[in-house]
C-alpha cells in the first residue's frame, strides 16, 4: 500500500522534469552569446600551505555559440584560501630558527579561452560541459606578527567543468549551478612550504544571461 501511495508523486516528478526539458525556457536577450557570474566555494587538494576550503572567490565567462550547441569564449576567476597556524618553532637556516603563528593565503586567478558544449539549448534546463585553458596567477602568502612573505608564482591552467543554466522565467536572467574541477602547474617556495602544482575542486552558483 505504501508503494501505492507514493506512486502519483513520483510520477509528478517525472513529469515535471520532462515538463520542464521541453517548454521553451531561455530568453534570447543575447542572440548566440552568453555570460554567466558567479560566486564559488573552492576547495584546495594535495596542498599542505592551505588546505581548507573557502568562498572567498568569483567567476566571470562569456562566449558565442558558433554551432546551436557547442560556444567558444573567454573567462576569469579568482579564488582565496586560508590556513592558520598555530604558534611554533620554525627552522629558517642551520642557525637561525624563528618562534610564531602564521596565517597562510593562496590566491588564485586563472583566465583565459574556454569551450562549452550545452544540450537542450532550448529549454528550461541547459546541462553542459566545458574545459577551460589558459596561464594562472597565483601567490602564496604568509603573516607571522609584524612581518610578512610571499612568493609570486605563473603556472597553466586546465580545467573541465559540468553545469547548468536554468531559465526558469521567459525574457529573464536565470541561474547557473556548476561543479569543476582544476589544475595549474605552479610553483612556490615559502618558509618550510613547497608547492608543486595546484588542484582544486569547487562549486558555483551566480547568475545565467
Amino acid at each position: 500500500m505504501k508503494t501505492k501511495k507514493y506512486l502519483p508523486l513520483k510520477a509528478l516528478a517525472v513529469l515535471a522534469i520532462a515538463i520542464g526539458f521541453a517548454l521553451p525556457g531561455k530568453a534570447q536577450t543575447l542572440g548566440n552569446y552568453y555570460a554567466n557570474i558567479d560566486w564559488q566555494f573552492n576547495f584546495p587538494l594535495g596542498n599542505d600551505f592551505v588546505k581548507k576550503g573557502s568562498g572567498w572567490g568569483m567567476n566571470f565567462e562569456g562566449g558565442y555559440y558558433v554551432t546551436d550547441n557547442l560556444s567558444v569564449g573567454a573567462f576569469l576567476a579568482y579564488h582565496s584560501n586560508h590556513k592558520y597556524i598555530p604558534r611554533q618553532t620554525i627552522s629558517i637556516s642551520g642557525t637561525e630558527s624563528l618562534n610564531t603563528d602564521q596565517q597562510h593565503t593562496l590566491f588564485q586567478m586563472p583566465f583565459g579561452v574556454s569551450g562549452r558544449y550545452t544540450f537542450n539549448r532550448e529549454g528550461m534546463f541547459q546541462p553542459y560541459f566545458s574545459l577551460k585553458l589558459g596561464p594562472q596567477y597565483g601567490r602564496l602568502k604568509t603573516d607571522f606578527n609584524a612581518y610578512q612573505n610571499s612568493d609570486n608564482t605563473w603556472g597553466f591552467y586546465v580545467s573541465p567543468e559540468i553545469g547548468m543554466n536554468i531559465f526558469p522565467w521567459v525574457y529573464s536572467p536565470g541561474i547557473h549551478v556548476a561543479a569543476y574541477y582544476s589544475y595549474a602547474t605552479n610553483k612556490g617556495n615559502l618558509m618550510t612550504y613547497d608547492v608543486d602544482g595546484m588542484s582544486n575542486f569547487g562549486l558555483r552558483l551566480g547568475v545565467a544571461f
